[in-house]
């Protein structure tokens, strides 16, 4: 029996995170472990991410992570799941971006998919501040970008993608993008079956809103992944919509990509499709995958019958949206 860490975290954190274990318990036999992370465990414990959990992390076979407030004026407080992402080493961060029925979106067919890596970049940690001047390190390896690259083409080659889009801003950026679009090209060069462009990632940017049709899987540097990414969960439907993976060589991680939304805390109005998709990619990294496409199966099913929470133009409740998707898995 697998064993599942679960992070409820805070705000509409604990609320998504029990039904996404509705959902798995309806579908396989697990072992569920609770660990504690972000503001709250802040505030209890006097940091965002206890030793214990890391531990537990360590020692699961997968993790369930929802969401954790980042409050950006405590000093030395540091992002849980930035943290996390590091401990456990998990380089990629997947973000498929498909499009379900019945949301009001201008594109309404897509399926694509970001690959970012996810423990350097802009997001290094190192920075400094001397009086009115503060500065961010940008840290690119030869290593990490042939990894991430690698990733990205074998996930095309195991879904069926016929192109990879490399992301970069090498025309500014010579050294870091350059290195780094170096090192996608060269392998990119071992998939023949697979056609690979480079493209500067402002001009990504408008052809996601332009023709994001046009995409397939894209595989890029952490802040421009995490930038993207946001701006693809809004070509179907937003946010709540969107569920992501962190994959490293012994653990595997899965969130939704929205935040706590503290401001929604128990009205039971939030979308639960980014929780329960990511809980699918779960279920399919820890063998059941079978089980993982009927969770998507069930979500798709709901959306096509019109039950969906109001930010996709629903009106539906968090529990009634859930309620229904279980009782079609059943």
């Amino acid at each position: 029996m697998k064993t599942i860490l679960y992070i409820e975290g805070d705000g509409v954190g604990p609320g998504l995170v029990s039904h996404a274990r509705r959902a798995v318990d309806s579908l396989a036999k697990v072992e569920w472990v609770k660990g504690e992370a972000g503001y709250a465990a802040f505030q209890e414990e006097g940091t965002s991410l206890p030793q214990q959990t890391i531990d537990l992390a360590k020692s699961s076979d997968a993790i369930l992570f929802c969401a954790v407030t980042t409050p950006p004026s405590i000093p030395n407080y540091k992002s849980a799941i930035v943290a996390l992402r590091k401990e456990l080493g998990l380089y990629a961060n997947l973000r498929p971006i498909h499009s379900l029925p019945s949301v009001p979106v201008p594109f309404p067919q897509l399926n694509f998919a970001i690959v970012r890596e996810n423990t350097e970049g802009m997001y290094s940690g190192i920075e400094s501040q001397q009086g009115d001047k503060a500065t961010a390190t940008r840290v690119i390896t030869k290593n990490a970008s042939e990894r991430i690259a690698r990733f990205a083409f074998e996930y095309a080659k195991r879904k069926g993608f016929s192109k990879v889009t490399i992301v970069h801003k090498a025309n500014v950026l010579r050294m870091t993008d350059g290195l780094f679009l170096e090192t996608a090209r060269r392998v990119a060069s071992g998939y023949q079956g697979i056609a690979c462009e480079d493209a500067l990632v402002d001009s990504v940017a408008m052809r996601l809103v332009k023709s994001p049709q046009e995409f397939q899987v894209i595989v890029t540097t952490n802040l421009f992944g995490d930038i993207l990414s946001d701006e693809s969960s809004a070509l179907i439907g937003g946010l709540g919509m969107a569920p992501s993976g962190n994959y490293g060589e012994r653990h595997a991680l899965f969130e939704p990509v929205h935040g706590s939304a503290p401001k929604y805390t128990g009205l039971d109005v939030v979308n639960p499709t980014g929780m329960l998709l990511s809980t699918a990619m779960l279920l399919e990294h820890i063998g059941e995958k079978f089980a993982g496409e009927k969770l998507s199966a069930a979500i798709l099913k709901c959306y096509e019958l019109g039950v969906k929470t109001k930010d996709v133009g629903g009106s539906a409740k968090t529990s009634e949206m859930v309620e229904k998707i279980i009782s079609l898995l059943a």
